[in-house]
């Protein structure tokens, strides 16, 4: 049961979005722009990024939906994000996102831990400005809504399959 009377009963960051829709507008865009917007890297790859960061934070709820999220768009589903999240420097993925992971797991660990040497690493393996700037700000975006949601003390499922059921809605339809 969550921390304060959301007079509802979804689980995690939903009920939280549903309780404030003032704000749930703000972070659902921010989330829409984030995950699905133009980009050169795939939507699986920035919910991967989110899914690793969400590890990170062991957020079960954000790392559960965005897992399944990634799972839903990438080719190789859920064996290589568990492969991220568990060993992303012996997971199958290319040198850039790998680079780019390292970068989030930076910002994960607090702003100022990403280097000029990690910029340099992610250059060096293709990664463009733009990429840099959207791992930068979905890590930290995931490091609010992490904080946000266990915070509050909201409910986590813990079948799987209610965070596949979710992810079948969000590549259809986004989170507006």
């Amino acid at each position: 049961m969550a921390h304060i009377e959301l007079n509802n009963d979804d689980p995690g960051i939903t009920g939280l979005l549903r309780y404030r829709p003032e704000t749930g507008r703000a972070l659902s865009e921010l989330a829409e722009v984030l995950l699905r917007g133009d980009n050169t890297l795939s939507r699986g790859e920035r919910e991967l990024i989110a899914s690793y960061v969400s590890t990170l934070n062991e957020c079960r709820f954000c790392a559960g939906s965005h897992s399944a999220f990634a799972a839903a768009q990438l080719p190789e589903g859920m064996e290589l994000v568990s492969a991220v999240c568990a060993a992303p420097d012996t997971a199958p993925i290319s040198e850039k996102l790998r680079a780019l992971l390292r970068v989030a797991a930076a910002v994960q660990r607090g702003g100022g831990s990403v280097t000029a040497d990690d910029v340099a690493a992610a250059r060096k393996a293709g990664a463009d400005d733009v990429e840099i700037h959207d791992t930068v700000l979905i890590a930290a975006a995931f490091c609010m809504f992490n904080r946000y949601v266990d915070g509050l003390g909201t409910s986590v499922p813990a079948d799987p399959a209610v965070y596949e059921r979710r992810a079948a809605q969000i590549v259809e339809h986004g989170y507006r």
